[in-house]
């Protein structure tokens, strides 16, 4: 069985984030979405809440795609992360040619730590390179229309932890 890991703190998960999902099914068997529990970030929803809006997204999705899509928090290194679930492949997405030289280094020091785990790297779809979850709560806490980027029930959540 092939094993992905999509890693990221998906505070709060935006289209861009299920883009990637979608095509990194085609990828694997069991697709990993791993729930980066990262307190320097301070995120805007809890663990519990960004795990749940994760599992709601990815249910229909997994029907849709016949791939097994399961959400898994973490606060460990991501290589002990992989290893933990057994995924051979760790999926990132890139937006931009800076993101790309985090993930380069990134690539490089996982790749010290345990090569036998490989990273594969999903460009957005053109009309999801903008996407930023910070963005997204940006706008939605100055009161702007954010439903080009996350699903109607994130942007509910949105609007409500705003209110």
């Amino acid at each position: 069985m092939r094993i992905g890991l999509y890693p990221g703190t998906f505070d709060p998960i935006t289209l861009g984030h299920v883009d990637i999902i979608r095509r990194a099914s085609a990828l694997v068997d069991r697709l990993v979405i791993g729930v980066a529990i990262n307190r320097d970030k301070g995120p805007l929803f809890t663990l519990e809440e960004r795990v749940a809006m994760i599992e709601e997204e990815c249910a229909k999705l997994s029907v849709q795609t016949g791939t097994e899509i399961i959400a898994h928090p973490f606060e460990n290194l991501l290589i002990d992360c992989a290893r933990d679930v057994d995924a051979g492949l760790i999926i990132r997405g890139l937006r931009a040619v800076a993101d790309f030289e985090y993930e380069f280094q990134m690539v490089g020091m996982n790749r010290v730590l345990d090569s036998s785990v490989e990273t594969v790297f999903l460009m957005a779809d053109a009309g999801h390179q903008a996407i930023a979850s910070k963005l997204v709560k940006e706008i939605a806490r100055l009161g702007g229309d954010i439903s080009k980027f996350v699903t109607p029930p994130v942007k509910d959540a949105l609007i409500e932890r705003f209110i």
